[in-house]
């Protein structure tokens, strides 16, 4: 059943979220499309009436400002956000009534320097860290790039004003990133004076660094003139070094190699020739894979600043508004006659990327600042707050109530106390006939008095004092040895501090797998080609396959050189003196980038040597033209590109992805060698060729998510064999429904493989081409350069011309890639699951792959059954029925069909004759049909759901709360085909649904949002981009950090927080408690017990001290004890450390321990008096006593509750009550000469005294008594699985907790016995009792079917793991959980009455370990399910 919420709760939401950005921060609505004019003058319709520029037209600065404060709104802002902790208001409130003299205290400004010291703590580092960010934008936005300028050049686009920065402008000679450029050249300078129409003061000096020149333009004589932008001298045109923020739309600029862009960027020439640039992206999508772009075509010859300048080069660019989608760009470049070319992202360069491997790029700048692309999706970080802060308010308000309680209690009870004793002429009511100083109006006095009095029962200090403890948390991650990865040396990195205590208290995590929990490497394991499957060879150390060279053909010989084929940034044009090397003549092909090994296959070798000499009307041929096609295909149908090594001489493929370069490396692999690319055309080496083959690129069909496929139309050019040819990579699903009609039996071949290679958990890929009549071409291509240019749904234009083409293809075949898991990921995922913990995955893969990662990853166990829910093809049922169909068949008993807002309607599916829907086959045609005995098998639930049944399921209330219904009753959710968006709503829906702590963890930009969306976010910060890091909480190198992360270090924040927080309450109630008693016996005037210092110092000196070392160094368990034993994060996780009840219960402690302290003290002087004099004791005397008593009582008492006792909690402990007794002893031999004090003298009476000694350490130990002795009992008889772990360590330090993890730890120390069923009988291993293998439902088409999970750790020559899932993944099979008995603190135990003392039983052998009169453990032999040898899963 799904939590329901009171309206307070909602309300309560709804006040705390409150986001005070929002009264500082307009939202920016995206601009309108825009034209950018070069060269031109803005039309007239740009003005309004008053021939002013309409708002509309006028575009941001390119200035980015990341920081929250400037110097306006500092002061107020960081106020707002620091007032929004209940406890700051409130003392803000008893600060300013005490600067009232109605109410007397020491010093009013003495009263509020604790509040205004918290508040400049926290708010000079919330100033550091707006500073550094400050910083951080002033190093950006004073980069230095090179923009157009002189030649009479202006831009007429107009521009916002810059905003001014919180940091004061810096010198320019120490401007960051300022760099030191080359002087201008002593011939440029001759050549310059010999200008005579250029006057001498317009002639840039060579000592002026800022201005450059293009190497390759000659002096000539340039007119000049007019308004000159960016630079007040005319002469040539040249490049002026100009910072970015005063970058400005439609500015030509030129950017070097490894330099980044500062805008985003329509390209118009390159150093290349074929005016081609390579960008790496890795701050965009967290791939390190070189990226191409070209330029557009209509502008490629503005190649030079005098180019750029000329008034005859002017043109206009249409664009559309901008937005945040990275791989899209709707634009058009519309020439003076009116002709458009069509601009799409592959002409763009967009702000954050970095030009690699290339000389240089001319540019022409369309979006800046906010409207730049990356700037739209970095979107501001939210502002996180933990879930302990957020606790700690309602418990202040309790805290508040108390108080508000007291003091009206104080209020009322003084009123009728002076009303009725004034007409009796009491003396304390002296003058109270005064007009101010009334009976009747006094108890409002009192009434404000007493808040002031009792205000500590608000501990001002936990918030400083929860700050520092975080940072020191933060600094132990950072510190930790053992999670550093040793590869990059790279530690992890806490980014936000205040959220260590969230880390123990994660309940559902939601994680990327490429990257995240696969290495991101590539190898290319099998293939399907013509209907047989190629599993490869066992791969091999070499480096490098060697490979023949052949001659181009002499009719089609064209020019090469490593400027057309490589990013190596020179000019095609070389010096023949140069030794550039050539692709042509290359005998080798080298691993590429992220790809592991090369591709060999002893059977596929022989099929293409055969079918290099098979006859055509042979029996073979067919199979031969298949081979052909199919690695022709893989060597054609790719963007990557090629380098050659000038040391080897061999060739390196340069991909967009790992993916690509695999693909073209195997094909190179077996003999089809793609040699380069010369502009548009492409050379491939092949065995059934004895030259060169040449092909014309004529078009590319690019990959997007919604196409999933990708296509190339080549031509070859082979004498008279002119044939087009459109080749096809993409989707199994996508390929099959495109395939034309005929040979099934290869259709059935190649889906039962890729079945196959999917189980194994390989990334499939579906190969086809056709041959194209050249007039449909001819036609084809006038409408697709059409749809390119549209400005208007341009996507949708040219997918639906896209889809003319792809169809009617002929199947070639398969392959099978497997991306490589990361060290330790089923180990860490199988510990995640076992501390408690939900794993959601989500992913881009097919249904199949993502399954079979599942169970590589030891997300779905191999006794798993798995519910499919998909989305998208014809005849499936609906989501909404598919999901019902789910909670029937397997979950009846658990009530979600019967919650509000989830009812059943008429929801069934019948086919057209009434019957049942029928069984269909599914789309993918894998695995096979099985018995009846799904959904009761022994390892729980995993839901499988794609990205089409989750925009349904998305879609209303009512499908999300079936979904979030079905999802809970699973231990894991697999999404495959899922978008970046929907990954934050997957996260939004668990987190707000159910109110769980959540935690997101990715790689790349991809994962940002749901990073965000998270309570925590973790970013994978190893050898890929930077992005996810940026928007991340905290930062590991890799996935198996997580574990530690989580277990120990968000195990013991948690604990020591919560257990300090909880202490903090305590000894201040404690103090609060002593003064109420005292009113009492003072006419409940609300005057103070203490002398006012003792009250002042309390939470300064004599009491912070332990419990700021409960926060550093105190630890519920050793972190080898918690690594080796997840289940120990349980409570953790369930929130038992810090809570309403267990905040109560040490609030009830104060209570209690303050009137033992108060009236044991009282009456022990109220008796005969202790002094020698025979005189009565003064208040201040036995109040003395009282506050020592506390003192001693509160540290002690947080002592108590620590778990280990290091030097610095005995130091800690020892602290207050030595200061407050060396206080005492000075503070009272403070004579009036020096300043009046009201306890002078008293030393002479306290430590003589017998009572003061006898109620000093008889009060502290009467207070401990309750709570030690109620630990003890709780230890002896309910001990927590904690305690017993730690009696365990105690007894053997070196024991090896790894070797108890069979059997959980509520086995540890038990007596050997057979292991019982619920019912008392015995229960054979579940390995034992059925095969290891999961079955599946498909709930779309209702077929079920057996899944073999694939171990890539088995692959990865590591351990087989073969440990039990978690309690939860064997619920079906056990039955309901019998609820654990619960100790007086309220935390549950797995045993009982551990320490009684019984006899073991008679048939079991006694164990040196056992702990009597515990239950009777589980044997290891029928607890380790080791699995039989054919049971087992390995590759075939």
């Amino acid at each position: 059943m799904l939590p329901k919420r009171s309206s307070v709760a909602d309300w309560y939401d709804k006040v705390s979220s409150f986001n005070i950005e929002t009264l500082f921060v307009r939202p920016r609505q995206p601009g309108p499309p825009r034209s950018v004019f070069v060269n031109q003058d803005l039309p007239p319709d740009y003005y309004d009436d008053k021939n002013r520029l309409k708002k509309e037209h006028i575009y941001c600065t390119n200035q980015v400002i990341t920081s929250k404060y400037t110097l306006i709104t500092f002061v107020p802002r960081n106020l707002l956000e620091q007032f929004r902790r209940v406890a700051n208001v409130f003392f803000l409130a008893i600060a300013i009534l005490q600067f009232f003299p109605i109410f007397p205290t020491v010093s009013p400004g003495l009263v509020i320097l604790p509040l205004l010291i918290v508040l400049g703590i926290t708010a000079l580092k919330d100033a550091y860290e707006d500073i550094k960010r400050h910083q951080s934008d002033r190093s950006v936005n004073y980069s230095h790039t090179r923009v157009l300028a002189g030649a009479g050049w202006q831009n007429p686009n107009p521009m916002r004003g810059k905003s001014r920065t919180f940091v004061p402008a810096l010198p320019t000679s120490f401007r960051v990133g300022r760099k030191k450029k080359n002087p201008v050249s002593v011939d440029v300078v001759d050549a310059m004076e010999q200008e005579s129409a250029v006057p001498p003061e317009a002639l840039p000096t060579p000592q002026d660094d800022t201005i450059e020149f293009d190497e390759d333009e000659s002096p000539v004589e340039e007119d000049t003139g007019g308004i000159f932008h960016h630079s007040d001298k005319g002469g040539r045109a040249h490049w002026k070094q100009t910072i970015w923020e005063d970058i400005r739309v439609g500015d030509f600029v030129k950017i070097m190699d490894n330099e980044p862009f500062p805008a985003d960027i329509l390209i118009c020439a390159t150093s290349e020739d074929e005016n081609v640039a390579y960008v790496e992206t890795k701050n965009l999508d967290g791939e390190t894979n070189l990226k191409s772009r070209s330029a557009s075509p209509v502008l490629t010859h503005l190649r030079s600043a005098r180019a750029c300048a000329d008034p005859r080069n002017s043109f206009r660019i249409d664009c559309d508004r901008p937005d945040t989608n990275l791989y899209k760009v709707n634009a058009a470049v519309v020439l003076p006659d009116g002709e458009k070319s069509s601009v799409d992202a592959q002409m763009v360069l967009l702000r954050g990327t970095v030009l690699r491997n290339t000389g240089w790029v001319l540019g022409v700048v369309i979006f800046t600042g906010q409207d730049a692309k990356i700037v739209l999706n970095s979107g501001g970080a939210p502002s996180k707050r933990s879930k302990v802060e957020r606790q700690m308010n309602p418990q202040v308000f309790v805290n508040l109530v108390i108080l508000a309680a007291m003091a009206i209690v104080c209020g009322i009870v003084d009123a009728v106390l002076e009303q009725r004793y004034y007409p009796r002429n009491a003396p304390w009511t002296y003058a109270d006939d005064q007009g101010n100083n009334n009976p009747h109006v006094n108890g409002v006095i009192t009434w404000a008095f007493a808040l002031i009095t009792f205000q500590n029962i608000i501990p001002i200090s936990l918030y400083i004092s929860l700050e520092a403890v975080r940072t020191f948390q933060a600094l132990f991650i950072y510190f930790d040895h053992e999670m550093v990865y040793k590869k990059t040396n790279q530690p992890t990195l806490a980014r936000s501090w205040n959220l260590s205590d969230d880390l123990g208290q994660i309940e559902y995590i939601f994680s990327d797998k490429t990257g995240t929990l696969t290495q991101n490497v590539m190898v290319f394991r099998q293939c399907s080609v013509g209907g047989r499957a190629y599993k490869g060879d066992s791969p091999s150390d070499v480096d490098i396959t060697k490979v023949g060279i052949l001659e181009e053909p002499e009719d089609l010989h064209l020019s090469h050189s490593s400027g057309s084929h490589s990013p190596s940034g020179k000019h095609s044009i070389q010096d023949p003196s140069e030794n550039v090397p050539d692709p042509l003549a290359a005998d080798g092909v080298k691993l590429s980038d992220h790809v592991l090994t090369h591709f060999h296959d002893s059977l596929l070798s022989a099929d293409i040597a055969s079918a290099v000499g098979a006859e055509l009307g042979a029996s073979s041929a067919e199979h031969a033209r298949r081979l052909n096609g199919f690695f022709s295909t893989l060597a054609l149908c790719h963007t990557a590109l090629i380098s050659v090594d000038p040391h080897t001489n061999t060739i390196e493929y340069k991909a967009q992805s790992p993916d690509e370069a695999a693909l073209v490396q195997a094909a190179a692999d077996v003999g089809f060698i793609f040699r380069g690319r010369d502009r548009e055309i492409l050379t491939l080496q092949t065995p059934f060729s004895e030259q060169l083959e040449k092909y014309e690129l004529l078009n590319i069909l690019e990959f997007s998510s919604s196409r999933r496929r990708m296509s190339v139309v080549v031509r070859r050019l082979d004498g008279d064999d002119e044939r087009l040819f459109l080749l096809t990579k993409g989707a199994d699903n996508v390929i099959f429904e495109r395939l034309g009609l005929g040979h099934e039996d290869l259709k059935v071949a190649t889906e039962q493989h890729l079945g196959e290679f999917a189980s194994e958990g390989l990334r499939t890929l579906t190969l086809a081409y056709k041959a194209i009549p050249e007039d449909f071409y001819q036609a084809w291509n006038k409408r697709c350069n059409e749809a390119t240019v549209a400005l208007d749904d341009r996507e949708g234009k040219v997918d639906a011309v896209y889809e003319e083409i792809e169809n009617d293809l002929q199947l070639l075949g398969a392959t099978a890639i497997e991306d490589r898991l990361q060290d330790g990921v089923p180990e860490t995922i199988a510990d995640l699951k076992e501390a408690g913990i939900k794993i959601w995955v989500a992913t881009g893969d097919k249904l199949e792959t993502a399954i079979a990662i599942g169970h590589s990853t030891n997300l779905i166990g191999r006794e798993a059954n798995i519910i499919i829910v998909r989305g998208g093809g014809e005849g499936n049922k609906p989501i909404y029925t598919q999901m019902v169909n789910a909670v029937e068949q397997f979950f009846p008993e658990s009530g979600i069909l019967d919650e509000q807002g989830v009812a059943v309607q008429d929801q069934t599916v019948t086919t057209p004759t009434g019957g049942a829907y029928p069984l269909q086959r599914v789309n993918t045609g894998v695995s096979e049909l099985v018995g009846h005995n799904n959904g009761e098998r022994a390892g729980g639930y995993v839901l499988v759901i794609d990205g089409g049944a989750l925009t349904d399921a998305l879609s209303d209330e009512r499908h999300k709360q079936l979904l979030l219904g079905l999802a809970m009753q699973c231990e894991g959710v697999i999404c495959c085909r899922v978008s970046p968006v929907q990954k934050a709503l997957i996260v939004n829906l668990v987190k707000d649904g159910l109110g769980v702590m959540t935690l997101a963890i990715g790689d790349g930009a991809n994962d940002v949002s749901m990073i965000q969306a998270a309570d925590v976010g973790v970013g994978i910060s190893g050898e890929e981009g930077l992005q996810a890091v940026n928007s991340s909480d905290y930062a590991i190198a890799q996935f198996r950090f997580l574990k530690r992360l989580l277990l120990v270090h968000g195990h013991w924040s948690y604990a020591r927080n919560g257990n300090m927080i909880v202490n903090f309450f305590y000894k201040n109630i404690i103090c609060i408690g002593v003064l109420w008693w005292f009113q009492i016996y003072c006419g409940w005037s609300s005057q103070y017990a203490f002398e006012y210092t003792y009250l002042l110092f309390w939470n300064s000196f004599w009491t912070i001290a332990p419990v700021i070392a409960i926060g550093l160094f105190d630890r519920i368990a050793d972190d080898h004890v918690l690594m080796a034993l997840p289940e120990l994060y349980r409570p953790s996780r369930e929130g038992q450390y810090f809570n309403l009840r267990l905040f109560l219960i040490y609030m009830m402690d104060g209570v209690v321990q303050s009137a033992i302290v108060f009236f044991l003290i009282l009456y022990a002087y109220d008796s005969t008096t202790s002094r020698t004099d025979g005189y009565a004791v003064y208040q201040y005397e036995f109040a003395v006593t009282m506050a020592l008593s506390s003192t001693m009582a509160a540290n002690l008492f947080n002592g108590l509750n620590t778990a280990v006792w290091t030097g610095w909690v005995f130091f800690a402990v020892a602290l207050g009550p030595f200061l407050i007794y060396i206080y005492t002893a000075f503070y009272s031999a403070i004579k009036p000469g020096w300043f009046s004090t009201p306890i002078y003298g008293n030393n002479a009476y306290l430590w003589p005294s017998a009572y003061f000694w006898l109620c000093v350490f008889l009060t502290t130990i009467l207070a401990l008594l309750p709570r030690y002795v109620a630990k003890a009992y709780q230890f002896g008889f309910n001990p927590s699985d904690i305690d017993r772990v730690r009696l365990l360590h105690k007894l053997d330090p070196n024991r090896d907790f790894t070797k108890d993890r069979v059997g959980g730890v509520s086995a540890l120390g038990r007596a050997p016995s057979r292991r019982r069923s619920i019912f008392g009988k015995r229960q054979p291993s579940i390995a034992a009792a059925r095969p290891s293998n999961a079955s599946r439902t498909d709930m779309s088409t209702g077929m079920r079917s057996v899944n073999y999970g694939f171990d890539f750790a088995a692959e990865d020559n590591s351990v087989a793991l073969q440990r039990m899932q978690s309690n939860l993944s064997e619920r079906h099979l056990r039955g309901p959980d019998k609820r654990r008995k619960h100790s007086l603190l309220g935390i549950p135990s797995t045993i009982r009455q551990s320490l009684r003392r019984k006899k073991p039983p008679m048939e079991s052998i006694p164990n040196p370990n056992w702990i009597p009169g515990d239950p009777e453990p589980i044997p290891e032999t029928e607890l380790q399910r080791e699995p039989s040898p054919e049971s087992s899963y390995s590759r075939s």
